[in-house]
């Protein structure tokens, strides 16, 4: 369908007046897991299935009828604000880190955070649905790519039928798809993690939290994950692990 001139300005005058009347986006819940900063966080959701999180939803909502036969469902997607990025104003180009960050793509070609609506999408494996005393319904998730406290807007149902499109071109995200580095971490470091979290944080760094403009074999990279501070540095396609401090420790 085709429209002149004269529809498309009535039809933004209508539009205009339902934006007036909408109401603000509420925080329904939000997230809890091991990053309390960004850094180190997954750049894509589902990329490490070994991180596990938990979704605590704000006092008005945590009524379990709202969860009702949630629990049918094997994955289900996330849309919340990307929170450290609030800004004003917005650009038409952004650096995507996966190319370097010396090149620029349009960000409604990139899933960069620096958007005119910082929102944020993520399809999660729904693990499990407890009925807290105290909380309500808690969804605990697998695959999350946000950070500790992250406000969420809405949980909807993953549908295999109609969200999959697995002949789909990822464009120029393909190209780094099987980028992974070899991750090397002493026994005796490893050894303080329990079990489940220590194959995240391998999954994790085997994806390189770095930025792809930062090469310098001799830095030594840190993140806290858990309570834990992670530090590592990376030669050719080798991750070493340094060190792995409890926080408390450090008088942290």
């Amino acid at each position: 369908m085709c429209y002149n001139n004269e529809q498309i300005l009535f039809h933004r005058e209508r539009q205009d007046k339902r934006v007036e009347q909408s109401p603000a986006l509420k925080t329904i819940a939000r997230i809890r897991c091991g990053f309390p900063t960004k850094f180190g966080i997954p750049r894509q959701s589902g990329l490490v299935q070994e991180l596990n999180a938990q979704i605590i939803f704000e006092p008005e909502y945590r009524n379990p009828d709202a969860v009702r036969g949630l629990e049918e469902f094997s994955h289900v997607w996330l849309i919340w604000q990307f929170s450290e990025a609030v800004r004003e104003n917005w650009t038409a180009t952004v650096r995507p880190p996966r190319l370097g960050g010396n090149k620029r793509m349009g960000v409604f070609a990139t899933r960069s955070p620096f958007r005119p609506n910082p929102i944020g999408l993520s399809s999660v494996r729904l693990n499990s649905i407890e009925i807290h005393p105290q909380l309500g319904p808690v969804l605990h998730v697998a695959g999350a790519d946000l950070m500790d406290g992250t406000p969420i807007y809405d949980i909807k149902p993953y549908l295999s039928f109609t969200d999959s499109h697995p002949d789909a071109n990822g464009g120029f995200a393909d190209r780094h798809l099987q980028d992974s580095l070899l991750v090397h971490c002493p026994e005796e470091l490893s050894a303080l993690l329990a079990p489940s979290d220590r194959a995240a944080l391998l999954a994790l760094l085997a994806q390189d939290p770095r930025p792809s403009y930062q090469n310098d074999p001799d830095r030594i990279y840190g993140f806290p994950f858990l309570n834990f501070e992670i530090r590592f540095t990376v030669q050719d396609q080798t991750l070493t692990v340094q060190s792995i401090e409890r926080k408390n420790e450090k008088g942290g």
